[in-house]
């Protein structure tokens, strides 16, 4: 027979209930009435068994062994405290609460039981009753703290701020200033928008303890993040009396001097951190990242540039530092040398996901498609359950037009999503173009239709979605339904109006196709990089509608422009439209 003690506290409880057992027996007899000494003995047994049960943590078996018990001993405090016990290990709280409410009211006196019960009240959101039974156990031992900052916690959950503030008082006036109790009267201070007695409160810690810089720090911060920064640089320069190489302390006043524009005393204050031998690479780097996100002028990222530089000499083998130096060099526009340091951090610390997103990012970027796929695929050995590598990687496979590749990295992709997540409809959107490209026409035009079905304004899927099925000629109304919702939102996006026009082109609605691919060729023409296409559709619309020498004219303009179709040249010699 094998018995787990898990804890400490698990043994104490059984010891407790054995004891308590015992006890209840004297002094509840007495009220109902003698049992005789096999009664005892009998009952005894049963809660004996249901305790090896509840031991072996076998709660079911418990159950029966502790009723048995109690069909001895109706009126025994112990077995009913015993059996809430085991309902709650069951998770049945609703039984638990009743026989921890059996165990109270037959000994309301017994602290546990009432613990017990205010603990499973708070469970089940009654802060109300959990509150009086707190008021209960205080009544009974007014001096011991512990209740009143318990009873707090219930009126926060019970949104009641004002009575937990009274209870926090109240423990205070026992124990005296307190850090958790303090903590807490803070958080319902900020959260009633009572801000300036939060600060007292944090005067009170401060005025407890001058020399725990933590408190200091922790009342600038708070003075700080209320736009109350004048009244932090005391608390600031007291912190750097004690401790003159504090290093959050010289952080914290370059921030308050970035914020007054005085970016000669931030730059310095900084450079005094950083000249913290003491202070680890994982810190520096921590602190130069909240640098970096305050400096605006070029002078300061020139100073977090070198202080990166230095930070990187001197600790090569530290992750964060190349990761840090990575972002700066992407500031500067370096996007390869920023690719480097990411690559050099994941090498040293390959835990850290967005890293590895930097990385691919950059390849992307720099055009390099084929690293995207090799460091994909390592981001994918240490995080395959990141449906955002898998995405990637089916990315990095659909431009190199290794479509099935592709297609199996994105189903994965789509497996791992989580639920209403953004990354899915961007995943069906790649699908669909894949499935496209594998002439697998119903299962892209099912990815489409799923994308839809997450974002109904998906420009990419309406355009792909709507002009894949005019080259294939089918489902034409809802082809036409997806490229209007398109130009609705983008009236003046050449590529969308030649889109909607094409459809039009492929319903033979000419007319009204036509005024949509003027506005696009006028669009296009103010292009940098012009699309032939369009001028070709537009010249083969002309056609249609029987303006033949117009429309060999655009073609000719399309030849120009280039990339358009194969069949350009042979519609100019032979002045007709070939399809």
């Amino acid at each position: 027979m094998i018995f787990n003690y898990k804890n400490i506290s698990t043994l104490l409880f059984t010891l407790l209930v054995f004891s308590q057992l015992s006890f209840s027996q004297k002094k509840d007899s007495k009220k109902k009435g003698e049992y005789t000494s096999s009664q005892l003995q009998e009952a005894e047994a049963y809660f004996t068994e249901g305790m090896k049960f509840y031991m072996m943590e076998d709660y079911e078996r418990a159950v029966p062994s502790y009723q048995k018990a109690l069909e001895i001993t109706p009126d025994n405090s112990g077995i009913f405290y015993a059996l809430s016990n085991n309902y709650q290990k069951l998770k049945e709280e609703d039984k638990a609460i009743l026989f921890a409410e059996k165990a109270v009211q037959q000994d309301p006196e017994n602290a546990n039981y009432g613990e017990l019960l205010a603990d499973l009240y708070v469970r089940k959101h009654k802060y109300e009753e959990a509150a009086k039974v707190y008021q209960n156990l205080i009544a009974q031992n007014p001096s011991k703290a512990e209740y009143h900052v318990e009873q707090a916690a219930v009126y926060i959950f019970d949104n009641q701020y004002d009575e937990a503030l009274k209870s926090y008082d109240r423990a205070e006036r026992i124990m005296g200033v307190n850090e958790e109790v303090t903590r807490q009267k803070q958080m319902v201070l900020m959260k009633i928008g009572k801000v300036d007695d939060a600060v007292k409160e944090g005067e009170k810690l401060v005025s407890s303890d001058p020399e725990e810089i933590e408190f200091s720090i922790d009342q600038a911060e708070l003075l700080m993040s209320n736009k109350q920064s004048e009244k932090a640089i005391p608390y600031l320069e007291k912190i750097l009396k004690l401790n003159p190489d504090n290093a959050q302390a010289h952080v914290m006043l370059a921030q308050l001097y970035q914020e007054k524009g005085d970016m000669e005393k931030c730059n310095r204050e900084l450079e005094l951190a950083f000249a913290d031998n003491n202070l680890d690479a994982t810190t520096k780097a921590r602190i130069l990242m909240g640098y970096m996100s305050m400096v605006k002028d070029e002078k300061s990222r020139e100073t977090a540039f070198n202080l990166v530089k230095s930070l990187v000499k001197q600790n090569p083998n530290d992750p964060k530092s190349h990761a840090i130096y990575g972002d700066l060099l992407l500031q500067k526009g370096d996007e390869k040398g920023a690719r480097d340091e990411y690559v050099k951090a994941a090498r040293l610390d390959k835990s850290v996901n967005e890293v590895w997103g930097n990385i691919i990012n950059m390849d992307f970027r720099l055009k390099q498609v084929d690293s995207a796929i090799v460091h994909s695929e390592e981001a994918i050995e240490v995080f395959p359950n990141q449906s955002a590598f898998w995405y990637l990687n089916g990315s990095a496979y659909y431009q190199k037009r290794n479509h099935a590749k592709a297609v199996e990295s994105l189903e994965e992709a789509r497996r791992l999503a989580p639920e209403g997540s953004d990354l899915t409809q961007h995943i069906y959107a790649l699908l669909g173009d894949t499935y496209n490209s594998l002439n697998k026409h119903e299962k892209s035009d099912d990815a489409y239709e799923a994308a839809l079905k997450e974002n109904p304004s998906n420009d990419h899927v309406l355009n792909n979605y709507s002009y894949f099925l005019s080259l294939r000629k089918e489902k034409l109304v809802r082809a036409s339904q997806l490229a209007e919702l398109l130009v609705e939102k983008h009236p003046d996006d050449a590529t969308y109006l030649d889109t909607y026009a094409w459809v039009l082109y492929v319903m033979k609605d000419y007319k009204k196709a036509k005024p949509f691919l003027e506005r696009a060729v006028e669009l296009n023409d103010q292009k940098k990089n012009k699309s032939g296409v369009i001028v070709e559709h537009y010249g083969d619309v002309l056609f249609q509608l029987g303006e033949r020498d117009k429309a060999v004219e655009q073609w000719k303009k399309a030849k120009i422009v280039g990339t358009t179709s194969t069949l350009i040249n042979q519609k100019i010699a032979e002045m007709k439209l070939i399809e």
